[in-house]
């Protein structure tokens, strides 16, 4: 049980979340791109990406893992987002579109890793997550972040 709730529940309510991180998350990047502010799905995307990272820490687990490790970081960044979007206002313009993206790039990591472990197909060509294809798939999501980040910095220019 956790937080009253049996563990295929409590899982099912963080998968959601992490769902709604991901699609708010991609949102705003597409804003980044189109030099657009969508204020409501910012704060969806923060208020869930955060949430994605407190309840991974409610699993069971025995020592630091480095999904325990991933989530620390991404609340650090996650903190850095909020800081500069709220607090500075976009002063740091740059900072929060950095911060943004690699927060919701630790929300498809974390997509990517569990897909290969929870869908069969997937779980059948990378069994231990050391193969080829979650090698290639993962490096895809990184490359993919790394040039969404770059045209986002350069394009997001929000009007005052």
């Amino acid at each position: 049980m956790i937080l009253g709730m049996s563990l295929g529940t409590f899982t099912l309510i963080h998968v959601l979340i992490s769902l709604v991180a991901i699609a708010s998350g991609i949102v705003v990047v597409y804003g980044f791109l189109t030099k657009q502010r969508f204020e409501r799905f910012t704060a969806v995307f923060l208020v869930m990406t955060g949430l994605t990272s407190l309840t991974g820490f409610l699993f069971p687990f025995t020592s630091a893992t480095p999904a325990i490790k991933l989530g620390i970081i991404s609340l650090g960044v996650l903190a850095i987002a909020v800081v500069t979007r709220y607090l500075l206002h976009l002063t740091w313009r740059k900072t929060f579109v950095i911060a943004t993206c690699m927060a919701l790039y630790f929300n498809v990591f974390v997509f990517v890793v569990q897909s290969f472990e929870k869908v069969p197909s997937l779980r059948a060509i990378a069994p231990t997550q050391k193969e080829p294809p979650f090698a290639v798939a993962q490096g895809f999501v990184l490359l993919l972040f790394m040039v969404l980040t770059t045209f986002a910095v350069k394009r997001f220019r929000p009007a005052r």
